[in-house]
This record gives C-alpha cells, sequence and structure tokens, in this order.
C-alpha cells in the first residue's frame, strides 16, 4: 500500500483528502520521527476488515511494516476518519488483543456466557492469528473455560492473567424465572404487562373461593 507524504495540515486539508477517497494518517515507532501520511481509502477500509492485520508500507519508496494503532471513524457513516500506525519489525514480539470465537452447541439446559471476546497475546508481529477458536461443544451446567485453556498457536503466548475466565454455561432459566423477571423490569418502569397463564389460573381460582365462601355465608344468615 502506498503512503503518501502529507505536507498540508488542519481541518481542511483533511477534509480535501477524504473528498479525495483517502484517509490522513501518522506513521511512528521504533525511535523514528513521525510521518504524515495519506493512504488510499478504500484499500486501506478493506485491509482493516482483517484484525490486527499488517500494513506493507510503501512510504517514499521506503518499505515499512505497520500495525493499525487506533482508527478514528465517522459515527454515522463508518467512513474512515483518521489512522495511527506503529511501525514493527520482522521478528519482534509485539502485544495484540486477539478475537475469540467459539464454535459448536453447548448442553441444551444451559446458557453460555462468554466474558472475554478477545485475549491480549505477545506473537510476532509477521505472524499474528486472527482469532481463537473454543470449541464448546456439549459443554454442560458450570463447565468453564479460561485463558489457560485455549489453544495457542506455536510462538505465541499470554500477555494477560492465566486464570481469567474466558466463558462459562449457566443453568437456562426456566419459562417463570423469566416471566417474573420480565414482570420486575416492567414495574421498574411503570410498565403493566400481561398476566402469565398461571397468573390467570391462580386469579380464577381465588374468585371462585371468594364466591364461595359468600355463598356459604349467605346460606347460614338465612
Amino acid at each position: 500500500m502506498t503512503a503518501e507524504v502529507r505536507t498540508e495540515f488542519g481541518k481542511g486539508a483533511s477534509r480535501r483528502v477524504r473528498r479525495a477517497d483517502k484517509v490522513p494518517g501518522v506513521v511512528y515507532g521504533h525511535g523514528t520521527d513521525t510521518r504524515h501520511v495519506t493512504l488510499p481509502g478504500h484499500e486501506l477500509m478493506r485491509a482493516l476488515r482483517t484484525p490486527n492485520v499488517l500494513l506493507y508500507l510503501d512510504v517514499d519508496g521506503e518499505e515499512t511494516l505497520a500495525l493499525p494503532k487506533a482508527v478514528q471513524r465517522d459515527p454515522i457513516k463508518g467512513l474512515l476518519k483518521h489512522v495511527d500506525l506503529v511501525i514493527v519489525r520482522r521478528g519482534e514480539k509485539v502485544s495484540v488483543e486477539v478475537p475469540v470465537h467459539t464454535v459448536g452447541d453447548i448442553a441444551a439446559d444451559g446458557l453460555l456466557d462468554q466474558l472475554l471476546t478477545t485475549l491480549t497475546v505477545m506473537a510476532e508481529a509477521t505472524s499474528i492469528p486472527t482469532a481463537f477458536e473454543v470449541d464448546v461443544e456439549g459443554m454442560q451446567v458450570g463447565s468453564a473455560v479460561h485463558a489457560k485453556d485455549v489453544t495457542l498457536p506455536t510462538g505465541v503466548t499470554l500477555d494477560l492473567d492465566e486464570e481469567l475466565l474466558v466463558l462459562h454455561v449457566l443453568a437456562a432459566p426456566t419459562a417463570e424465572q423469566l416471566d417474573a423477571e420480565l414482570a420486575e423490569a416492567e414495574a421498574e418502569v411503570g410498565i403493566e404487562h400481561d398476566p402469565t397463564a398461571a397468573e390467570v389460573a391462580e386469579a380464577e381460582a381465588e374468585a371462585a373461593a371468594a364466591e364461595s365462601g359468600d355463598g356459604a355465608s349467605d346460606s347460614a344468615d338465612s
């Protein structure tokens, strides 16, 4: 990817860069001077779809390897507004966050609760994994996976507490529990909810009992 050196700065210059389907950015690291550049917008957008993508930049004829450090996007349109790129060297290890994906289905009576969606690891800049997979097929209620249980490729090590809980399986709530939680939530915001079948049956039974009691009382009075 060709990175053109920028010589104009400010909001006006940045808008002109974006109108030309390019993205302003900076390249820095390893003791080098920060360089202000513009990058091809469409090409950069496609590259950033891959987490921790390693970019091969041509900056004034010099090949530079860089990783995205910070990316600014338009909050409504999602278009790239600015990108910070940090220089890396071949063979160098860097600390990155890698997504954690699950595969398979847990037991039918369970509810999967994933607390960590990424793991921070140390990996060679040129061999960063795109994602880690955790097989949850058939996991029962009470099962858990900690950071140390996730299989990592050779040369990749954890850069966080290995005892951190990644995911576990909870008991799935019953229909009665869900109804009770919904009623409680609606009560907190003052919303009336439709009665459940159990609540209707209970109300009808209480009404029938009350009528029976009134009838018995009337007979005794007469």
